[in-house]
């Protein structure tokens, strides 16, 4: 961890607390009510402290998957950006997601003031988990990426994972309050770490992200869609 600001995003004593929260509440939750696939962690042997986790968006479960899928040592500070206007606008919401997520508000408008930017977090070294598509997909299918993830990456020299989450959206599509009953299928896959290429532009790059994460689902849907199996837990 590169910060020396001690706060809520990089304290260790708030690690700790979220690591209750997440390994000890969260993931055995969404583990017990989906049947989880995890493919391609050891891509991540090599990742160190500071990156941009990229994944498409199509489920509430999409973040805890992804949290609960990651190591133990790249998920201990990883930092979520949660829509302002959903998940900081009422107190209990926000409580609950800066505990179980390190989450810190993105404003989809454009207009209103941040008091903390994804800029500078990565730039103290935090690590990062975006959605470039903005918002959960309607219907599961991947949508245009906006360039925002790739720009951070990009100009802090960090690389990308790009993951896929497959079987979220049927397991807990949009505008629904709990997961569908009968446990089904999903799976969280890392591609391999992506970095900017010399003189790339940033929708180059953000394009490039975008046909891995889309490469990795086409691969691997029918294997992940296919496992009716006990849900395999990973620490």
């Amino acid at each position: 961890m590169a910060a020396t600001m001690r706060d809520r995003f990089t304290s260790r004593s708030h690690a700790a607390a979220r690591f209750v929260a997440q390994r000890g509440l969260l993931k055995p939750v969404v583990w017990s009510v989906t049947t989880v696939t995890v493919l391609g962690r050891e891509r991540l042997a090599a990742v160190e402290d500071t990156y941009v986790v990229v994944a498409n968006h199509t489920s509430h479960l999409d973040t805890p998957l992804i949290m609960g899928a990651l190591p133990r040592r790249l998920a201990r500070y990883l930092a979520v950006g949660a829509a302002a206007d959903y998940f900081f606008d009422v107190w209990r919401r926000r409580g609950l997601t800066a505990l179980f997520f390190n989450a810190f508000p993105v404003d989809r408008s454009g207009t209103g003031a941040r008091k903390v930017s994804a800029r500078s977090l990565l730039n103290r070294g935090v690590p990062l988990l975006i959605f470039p598509e903005g918002t959960r997909s309607r219907d599961g299918s991947l949508g245009a990426f906006k360039p925002g993830a790739a720009a951070l990456a990009s100009s802090a020299a960090v690389p990308v994972l790009p993951v896929a989450v497959i079987g979220a959206h049927a397991a807990h599509p949009r505008g629904s309050n709990w997961p569908q009953p009968g446990r089904l299928p999903v799976g969280v896959v890392f591609g391999e770490p992506l970095t900017a290429r010399p003189g790339e532009q940033v929708g180059e790059f953000s394009e490039r992200i975008r046909s891995a994460v889309a490469a990795l689902a086409e691969e691997h849907t029918d294997r992940i869609l296919g496992a009716r199996t006990t849900a395999r837990r990973h620490t």
